[in-house]
């Protein structure tokens, strides 16, 4: 497809003032014409969560450094901005979505908690070609480098799709280019955050808990987890499916069924049973 004709919806979990985006927005408007529907704050590790009970209010931003591009904040989690920029926007009809980019990497049980992987996941949900980035630091963030990446790996998926229901987790190191020793196909660690809860006090002496994370810890580390190609300066891409079934243990749950049903119908009469 001629740039013309590629429209991308780009979205993230920092919010829709985020260096992460505009350092995005930048670089996927050399791809094609570019859509902005963000949360209006910051969304971090919120999940695959969405808005059911309450209103979500939407509002265009003006906002200098995206360029330009028609910008939309949406007070709610990254899951809800692609839904709603694909349901509630005419105009919005993205090719593919890319959200990002993240401050922190998201690898290993990350991916569970990150809103940004979730909007990319909700995105292929309903059937978008979809893509998260995020690069590996908190500080002193090297952004055109994943940016770069960024414009180079979605103008592949434009070209070769995604199977359906796969998305792509990417994780770039915080490196300079010429310090980056290549790009890995990554398997999602079994790497799991090493935190704890602070115990504190509020002025009125109410008791309160605040989460702290130490680090991420590999376990059962092997040479091709996302991790590991990470911290030994790869940029990865892990393809994650949302169908979430463990095939090798399906057989083994449906053999404890003749248990189970006498169990649960135990006393039960024949109509309710």
């Amino acid at each position: 497809m001629a740039p013309a004709d590629v429209q991308i919806l780009a979205t993230n979990d920092d919010g829709i003032r985020a260096p992460g985006l505009a350092v995005l927005v930048r670089a996927m408007k050399r791809v094609g014409r570019v859509f902005v529907v963000a949360p209006e704050r910051e969304r971090s590790a919120v999940g695959h969560a969405i808005t059911m009970t309450d209103p979500l209010r939407v509002w265009r931003e003006d906002i200098p450094e995206l360029d330009g591009v028609d910008a939309y904040a949406v007070d709610g989690t990254p899951a809800d901005t692609v839904k709603v920029a694909v349901k509630a926007f005419d105009e919005c009809c993205p090719d593919v979505v890319v959200s990002g980019i993240n401050l922190g990497g998201n690898y290993g049980t990350n991916v569970i908690y990150s809103g940004t992987v979730s909007a990319a996941t909700e995105g292929t949900i309903l059937g978008i070609p979809s893509v998260a980035i995020s690069l590996d630091t908190f500080s002193d963030a090297i952004w055109d480098v994943a940016a770069d990446f960024a414009e180079v790996l979605v103008k592949q998926v434009l070209s070769e799709g995604l199977p359906p229901g796969v998305l792509l987790n990417v994780n770039v190191p915080n490196l300079p280019a010429d310090e980056i020793k290549g790009v890995r196909a990554a398997r999602q660690s079994r790497a799991v955050l090493d935190d704890y809860y602070e115990e504190r006090t509020d002025p009125r002496g109410n008791r309160y808990l605040w989460l702290g994370i130490e680090r991420m810890l590999n376990v059962d580390e092997r040479p091709d987890d996302d991790l590991k190609l990470i911290k030994d300066g790869y940029v990865t891409i892990t393809p994650i499916h949302y169908d979430l079934t463990y095939e090798p243990f399906v057989s083994t749950a449906d053999g404890w069924r003749e248990e189970l049903e006498k169990g649960l119908f135990a006393g039960a009469t024949p109509d309710r049973k």
